[in-house]
């Protein structure tokens, strides 16, 4: 019988997937604004918005290239056969963030396997 929900591992190593991305992003980015003389500061915010953005953004219409390579994706916990919408995405990111590896605490006892970020998001990570 093949597994429905994600173990711990593959959704650490998706978001290790996406860390990277994301740091690599960061480094190119940053590379690039020193080749000019005065960058605006509303610029490198946006690229900030952008970074913090993308999980949110990717989730809601698909999944992040992490989850794509682990091939998981997050749900609406009401029914697992529709995406979240941007707002869920959004307060699962934050809290995500916030909360931090404790999170994942509360998988061990969930029978859908779900952290302390999806309880609260209302979302469930599945496996595709």
């Amino acid at each position: 019988m093949k597994e429905k929900y994600p173990f711990l591992v593959e959704r650490i190593q998706s978001i290790l997937i996406d860390s990277v991305l994301i740091i690599a992003c960061m480094i190119i980015f940053s590379d690039i604004l020193s080749n000019f003389k005065n960058v605006p500061d509303w610029l490198r915010a946006v690229l900030l918005i952008a970074l913090f953005m993308y999980e949110p953004i990717a989730t809601t219409f698909g999944g992040t290239i992490g989850n794509n390579i682990k091939s998981i994706r997050i749900r609406k916990n009401s029914d697992e056969t529709k995406s979240i919408n941007i707002l869920q995405a959004i307060i699962r990111y934050s809290f995500k963030l916030l909360l931090g590896w404790l999170s994942f605490i509360s998988i061990f006892s969930s029978s859908k396997k779900r952290a302390i970020h999806d309880i609260i998001s209302g979302t469930v990570v599945v496996k595709i």
